[in-house]
């Protein structure tokens, strides 16, 4: 079996190398490369092997640009740095990934899933889908909203997305509350807001609701297997989790 490497951090990829050979020493490392040119020359002159595991970033990029610049003809293993948030786009059956740092347990699971397709004659639909990659590019690309620009009378200012500890929605309009414990009014709604915030840094709590971690004092067991949050500087309102939103809440918690 013949295996290419892609990694531009040459400890990583002296690390994987020897991995793979701690789950078969017969596997042959065809090649160790650093950067999208010289990955994408060696598939256009050699011969594809059996399976390439890719760094996602490179010396000279990400590695979605090999794809977009010539054909590679073999089922691909992502390795990244890059968060499970960043990493939804390859949660489906045609592209796998590992996080690093890579430990042996989780290669040859990787491993074992490739053989048992390889045995079932499916290895051709684990090649990876551009469309997919495409997408997980545009979300590892992403620029968030990083400040907010708040009028009050005639005066302009600008927050900083660390100052705000959750947004909400009231009386049609959406406020920013700020650890100075003041309220501002901002022209979003929370559906945008989604779209603008880090999801690392910000969670939907329900449709009135969207908070920092920062700003939760407590997260409480209550009726019917809901989830109540206690959020700094607010009174006399109960914060409830959506239905539909806890198990990913804990997720986030737990991240």
């Amino acid at each position: 079996m013949k295996v290419l490497i892609i990694e531009d951090e040459n400890l990583a990829a002296e690390r994987l190398a020897n991995l793979i050979h701690q789950y078969d020493f017969s596997i042959e490392i065809v090649a160790k490369l650093d950067s999208v040119r010289e990955a994408v020359a060696f598939f256009d002159s050699e011969d594809a092997p059996d399976l390439a595991f890719f760094d996602i970033q490179l010396a000279d990029g990400l590695s979605f640009d090999i794809f977009e610049q010539t054909e590679v003809n073999c089922p691909v293993i992502f390795t990244t740095a890059f968060d499970e948030y960043a990493l939804r786009a390859f949660k489906v059956n045609s592209i796998d990934y590992l996080l690093k740092p890579i430990d042996f347990e989780e290669l040859s699971q990787a491993f074992d899933q490739f053989f048992k397709l390889k045995k079932e004659a499916k290895v051709a639909e684990k090649a990876p889908d551009l469309a997919l990659i495409q997408q997980a590019m545009q979300m590892m690309t992403k620029q968030y909203k990083t400040r907010f620009i708040i009028k009050a009378g005639s005066k302009i200012t600008s927050v900083p997305i660390d100052n705000i500890l959750y947004f909400y929605s009231e009386h049609r309009t959406t406020y920013a509350k700020t650890k100075d414990g003041k309220k501002h009014a901002i022209d979003y709604t929370l559906e945008q807001l989604e779209g603008l915030l880090d999801p690392k840094i910000f969670f939907r709590l329900n449709r009135k609701f969207m908070t920092a971690f920062p700003a939760i004092k407590e997260v409480l067991t209550y009726s019917n297997s809901r989830l109540k949050v206690e959020l700094i500087d607010l009174k006399d309102e109960e914060v409830l989790v959506g239905r539909d939103k806890i198990g990913d809440f804990k997720k986030w918690l737990d991240q």
